[in-house]
């Protein structure tokens, strides 16, 4: 099994990494992509995934810090991607459901690091909340330059997970579907993602599956509940989980160019 979203660089996390690893592991999980969600998490996560074997990272600044994106941020973020350990270009895209920053930064820095991507011939790590129409207005012009995008932690409508996929976008599916009040319309679309663009995620510390039984003592959420997630998964798919497990991690390593 493959986590494609891990924030390890959390405060959550700060005082037991290696535990959180261990435990992963343990589980089952045998590779963990460490998002980077500004240029100093970036930093931390490719310094995360130099110390954990099986941890990639990401590089990127999320649309919540967009404002903060400055040329000196593309320089850095280009240099952060030129290590084995980073992968993606992201965590980047469009939040304006929150709007920490204005939809005009966000804008800016999503259409900088696609270009970096492309420049760079990298996959990108996105985010998409509230704002799909521009979000693929912007993407669309790349999509021919880059060779992978997943949008991860997808929460949107049936109708937008199908104008992702038609353009070949992986979707990255996290414990949000085994919420009972607020993952169902997730739930009910699964079997609309073909198997070969599916990847699974915990988005660790956060989004902790609602159903998990015994219930954990903490709210924080890890990457070694990703095997319950696989499995609720594959069964609303109607899928046999040891065969999810080996597509997804499969789908991860193909996309990230992992040996």
């Amino acid at each position: 099994m493959f986590d494609i979203g891990v924030n390890l660089t959390s405060s959550q996390f700060a005082k037991d990494h290696a535990d959180v690893v261990a435990r992963a592991q343990l589980a089952g999980v045998s590779g963990m992509l460490l998002t980077g969600t500004n240029l100093h998490e970036s930093q931390q996560a490719l310094s995360l995934a130099k110390q954990y074997q099986g941890c990639w990272s990401t590089a990127g600044v999320h649309p919540h810090d967009a404002s903060q994106w400055q040329d000196e941020t593309a320089v850095a973020i280009r240099e952060l991607a030129s290590a084995s350990e980073v992968v993606a270009i992201g965590e980047c895209g469009l939040d304006f459901n929150r709007n920490f920053s204005t939809p005009a930064e966000q804008e800016r820095a999503f259409t900088a690091q696609l270009a970096l991507a492309a420049d760079l011939m990298m996959p990108v790590f996105l985010h998409c909340r509230e704002a799909h129409e521009r979000f693929i207005t912007l993407l669309d012009p790349w999509l021919d330059k880059l060779p992978g995008v997943v949008l991860h932690c997808f929460t949107g409508t049936e109708n937008e997970a199908r104008e992702c996929l038609a353009r070949g976008l992986f979707i990255g599916v996290t414990g949000w579907v085994c919420d009972e009040r607020r993952g169902l319309e997730l739930r009910e679309l699964l079997p609309v993602i073909p198997a070969h663009q599916l990847l699974l995620e915990t988005d660790a510390p956060y989004l902790l599956p609602r159903d998990l039984k015994p219930k954990p003592a903490s709210r924080r959420n890890e990457p070694c509940y990703l095997p319950h997630i696989l499995n609720k998964v594959a069964e609303w798919r109607g899928e046999d989980p040891a065969w999810l497990a080996q597509v997804t991690d499969d789908n991860a390593r193909r996309l990230f160019r992992l040996a």
